[in-house]
């Protein structure tokens, strides 16, 4: 009871600091997805630093995080052009050049999870600026103007909600057959369908409210990140077993840490970038 009393409260307390800071303003919408993006490559370099497997500069690879989700959001607000990447790719190329000169066991294996933290955690977290600026007016066919649409990556937080909702509440009562039983064994098909259906409610609910997209491009949208939220939860079970950890951290009372929470937004906000942009190329 007491760890239910202390998983429910900090389960509040997160989704209404991520929702208030997501539609307050860019501001802060910048602000937390910063902080975020820094704890989440710290948190990683940490579990990859005490497996053993490899060695990763935690310091540089957060800043490096931090730069690239600061650098999108400026390039996607038109604050800046494609040069203030520049500061990125030079993180990029010391980190590689290093190895280099550090003489340490498995330099491959160093590099190869270095770029992880980038492509794994840093990148989605960047791509969740490219919603908040995305300019809905190609999905109705207008000229191309960039827009503050906060909903946008909020409905993606919100499509996993539901879907992990409904998951678990279907799962536990009918559960049978498992989904991806050699990763996640208490996952079934019964529940994965159930919070699918789930998340195709909640993308209706988005349209009667926020019709910047038609009701067939909500559902759309709900249909990617429900596929590619489960993939990204395999993914992050995958990494775990394959560092022998149950969680990946301990920042969040009653839920682990930070890319325990948001394993899933970690291929489903690329999946819906793609998504948003590949509807573009139909509707302008």
């Amino acid at each position: 009871m007491k760890n239910f009393i202390k998983r429910t409260l900090t389960g509040i307390l997160f989704v209404a600091v991520l929702v208030g800071c997501i539609l307050y303003t860019p501001t802060t919408f910048g602000l937390l997805f910063a902080l975020i993006t820094g704890l989440a490559v710290w948190e990683f370099g940490t579990l990859i630093n005490q497996s053993g497997q490899a060695v990763i500069n935690r310091p540089i690879c957060g800043l490096a995080g931090v730069y690239l989700f600061l650098a999108v959001m400026g390039f996607s607000e038109n604050l800046f052009g494609g040069e203030v990447f520049v500061p990125y790719l030079i993180m990029l190329i010391y980190l590689l050049v290093a190895e280099l000169y550090l003489r340490r066991p498995n330099p491959m294996n160093n590099w190869a999870y270095t770029m992880m933290s980038q492509l794994y955690v840093a990148l989605p977290f960047a791509l969740l600026s490219v919603l908040y600026f995305y300019p809905v007016q190609m999905m109705q066919g207008e000229a191309l103007t960039v827009a503050v649409t906060p909903m946008l990556p909020l409905s993606v937080f919100i499509f996993l909600w539901a879907s992990d909702s409904g998951a678990y509440l279907v799962g536990s009562l009918i559960g049978k057959h498992r989904l991806f039983e050699r990763i996640s064994p208490k996952k079934s098909w019964e529940g994965s369908i159930g919070g699918g259906v789930l998340a195709l409610v909640a993308a209706w609910v988005l349209w009667y409210f926020f019709p910047i997209m038609s009701l067939w491009q909500w559902i759309g949208m709900a249909l990617v990140v429900v596929v590619f939220g489960t993939w990204g939860d395999l993914v992050e079970s995958l990494l775990k077993r394959q560092l022998g950890i149950k969680d990946s951290g301990h920042i969040l009372p009653g839920h682990g840490g930070i890319l325990d929470r948001f394993d899933s937004s970690m291929l489903a906000v690329p999946a819906v970038v793609i998504y948003l942009y590949t509807l573009s190329l139909f509707v302008a």
